[in-house]
């Protein structure tokens, strides 16, 4: 089959390439500009596997550029990934937050249309808002109630492809509702990866043994970005995913803090636990201090949502465990910074 990534240099792009290829694909990837970040897939691609991958350079928000590109693509699917997918930067600045995320994807969806290609687009599970905390565990089927600019532009795109699918515009096509998911290349400015990033610096001797943290007290269930792509693979390659909304989560809900110690523990460290308790040398001790840049002012609370649809058409499950996923991202951290 042959398929195209759209955000295939930022996050779980590059994990969902590796996927691909290695199932047998043709890979062909969406690049902004000719500046060469596209090498950027080398922190999890292979040389052999990066070499593989067409590159097509086109700004997303022209649409001229992507429906050519779609017309004379000839894609079997579009996976659509492609976003300005930070919360807190989408407050500062929803102007771009709909650009990117609204307008580029009325082109997408506008330019594959009728045709045979099917759609795929990462919605969030942001669009929920902070309902998790009210009506207990998310379904799909629950009303959209977003708490930021990201979650409105998101939910914007996720209501116009179900009214796209429903209306016949657009012929094959699902979207996938990811709760949240880290793991090797996660951007620093994101929670836990934040931590991961720190955490490699003190290990580099580039850092005090001091961790900048924001609201530990929030609870979430966290997958392994390389679970979550898998899941969007099995529902592309499944014909009864056509027209429908598929939430992808896990099932244990921790507080952040939990992530954060976990990572402290990857590397060797220590820190006090919640009732001040002392376990290791006091020259392993990392300290976490909440510093007012990381803490979210709008936050949401709880979040966990039902994705028995998906378990029950695909037979998906997260596979990797937690603490592989945490050395992992640790590990990430240090070799890039090294």
């Amino acid at each position: 089959m042959k398929y195209l990534i759209t955000g295939i240099t930022g996050f779980a792009g590059p994990n969902l390439a590796k996927l691909l290829l290695n199932e047998g694909h043709e890979v062909h990837g969406v690049v902004r500009a000719t500046n060469g970040r596209q090498a950027d897939l080398s922190d999890i691609l292979t040389p052999f596997e990066f070499a593989q991958i067409d590159f097509h350079y086109v700004d997303l928000k022209h649409f001229y550029g992507v429906k050519r590109l779609m017309d004379e693509g000839s894609f079997d699917g579009v996976f659509h990934l492609a976003a300005q997918s930070h919360p807190p930067t989408s407050f500062s600045d929803p102007i771009l937050t709909f650009e990117e995320n609204v307008a580029a994807s009325v082109n997408l969806v506008t330019a594959i249309g009728d045709s045979d290609t099917k759609m795929m687009f990462c919605s969030t599970s942001e669009v929920y808002g902070d309902s998790c905390k009210d009506k207990g565990i998310l379904r799909t089927t629950d009303a959209l109630s977003p708490s930021n600019p990201y979650g409105v532009s998101k939910a914007a795109i996720d209501l116009y492809m179900q009214e796209r699918m429903s209306n016949g515009f657009l012929r094959r096509g699902f979207v996938t509702r990811a709760f949240s998911h880290t793991g090797p290349r996660r951007g620093f400015n994101f929670s836990i990866s934040s931590d991961a990033y720190q955490i490699a610096q003190m290990k580099l001797g580039l850092q005090e043994k001091v961790l900048q943290v924001g609201n530990l007290e929030t609870e979430r269930v966290v997958i392994d970005v390389r679970d979550c792509v898998r899941a969007y693979y099995l529902l592309m390659e499944n014909d009864d995913s056509d027209g429908k909304v598929f939430n992808v989560c896990g099932e244990k809900m921790h507080k952040m803090r939990h992530f954060s110690e976990l990572l402290v523990k990857s590397a060797g460290y220590w820190c006090r636990d919640e009732d001040g308790f002392l376990r290791g040398a006091e020259s392993d001790e990392v300290t976490m201090e909440v510093n007012p840049k990381y803490y979210r002012p709008i936050d949401i609370q709880v979040q966990i949502g039902d994705c028995e649809d998906l378990k029950n058409m695909t037979g998906w499950k997260p596979e990797i465990k937690i603490e592989k996923t945490i050395d992992d991202l640790l590990g990430y951290w240090v070799k890039k910074l090294s």
